[in-house]
């Protein structure tokens, strides 16, 4: 009976940060669970936990060819989702939303199944308005060095909408605002991996620009929590929705934080500021809460908490670079 209940469920870029955690939730749901990863940022460590449960496969493979799948349901995460990784090959990264979306929806259209695109914050580049509500078209550098992401990511909900618009395919657009916790690749380049590295060497903290700008960091467990309400949530509830933490931080007073955190002996190093990096990205949420009854719980200092533990674990088994 429980198989006959059972969704078969794809998951790209299942070996990556978010979409490890979002494998496990989907088998603790009683879902089965393919995994499909080319292994380009994602890891098999994230998913080696996994790898003995019945109902989960494991799949190689690069969605900017086609695949032959029978699911029900896909969650569409494959993407460089980091401005060291996204720019290492930028043109793979614009494929690999373009041309991978187009094989994803394509899979759909057969299948008649659900799909949902993680999108991004990013599709609002540096913000105009603040906080961002869905409604804001963004104000993205079409040419700069993250514009294979940005712009990448924005062609991806166009293709979305017009995939559900011409073929009446159930679609679910969440944008997705920064996202920690354990498993987050520690070459990122991402905020948080970054300082809770160096905080655990103690290493100088490298801060970029004045440290002023802000961010709104939400726990990874919660994230997820809002993909799968997205997901499960009628089919006229299509997206785009703002899934994030609505709680601003000063990229400065982050700094100070992981350092007290750690006890690290830490001191803070300012640098230059990269190329188009947005000052302020804060989510508006009143969407997420009305149609989803979602809205992140984990505070600040409790995530972090369990992300330098994992970070600690990391270094204690040997990891050097």
């Amino acid at each position: 009976m429980k198989e006959l209940l059972q969704k078969r469920i794809l998951v790209t870029g299942g070996a990556g940060f978010l979409g490890s955690h979002l494998c496990e939730h989907l088998l603790r749901k009683g879902e089965e669970v393919l995994c499909v990863d080319n292994f380009y940022t994602g890891t098999k460590r994230n998913i080696a936990h996994l790898l003995d449960e019945p109902y989960f496969e494991l799949l190689r493979h690069d969605i900017t060819f086609p695949l032959y799948v029978e699911v029900d349901e896909i969650y569409n995460l494959a993407c460089p989702a980091s401005p060291v990784h996204y720019q290492n090959d930028p043109v793979q990264t614009t494929k690999v939303n373009v041309h991978g979306s187009i094989n994803m929806l394509g899979l759909a259209k057969r299948l008649r199944a659900k799909i949902l695109q993680a999108s991004t914050s990013e599709v609002y580049g540096d913000p105009t308005i603040h906080p961002q509500p869905e409604t804001y078209w963004g104000n993205v550098n079409c040419i700069g060095p993250r514009s294979c992401y940005d712009e990448g990511k924005r062609c991806a909900e166009t293709l979305f909408f017009d995939y559900h618009r011409q073929y009446k395919i159930r679609i679910k657009v969440a944008r997705i605002f920064n996202t920690y916790g354990p498993r987050m690749h520690p070459n990122d380049g991402r905020v948080i991996s970054n300082f809770i590295l160096q905080a655990l060497r103690n290493e100088p903290i490298t801060v970029y620009g004045d440290g002023l700008q802000t961010r709104s960091f939400c726990y990874v467990d919660d994230m997820i929590e809002g993909l799968i309400r997205l997901m499960d949530s009628p089919d006229e509830i299509t997206g785009p929705i703002n899934l994030g933490n609505p709680e601003e931080i000063s990229i400065l007073e982050l700094a100070e934080k992981i350092i007290e955190l750690t006890g690290s002996r830490s001191k803070i190093l300012f640098k230059s500021p990269p190329v188009d990096d947005p000052k302020h990205r804060q989510p508006l949420i009143d969407l997420a809460k009305e149609k989803l009854g979602w809205i992140p719980k984990t505070p600040l200092t409790e995530g972090l908490k369990k992300t330098i533990q994992y970070f600690e674990e990391l270094l204690r088994r040997g990891y050097s670079h």
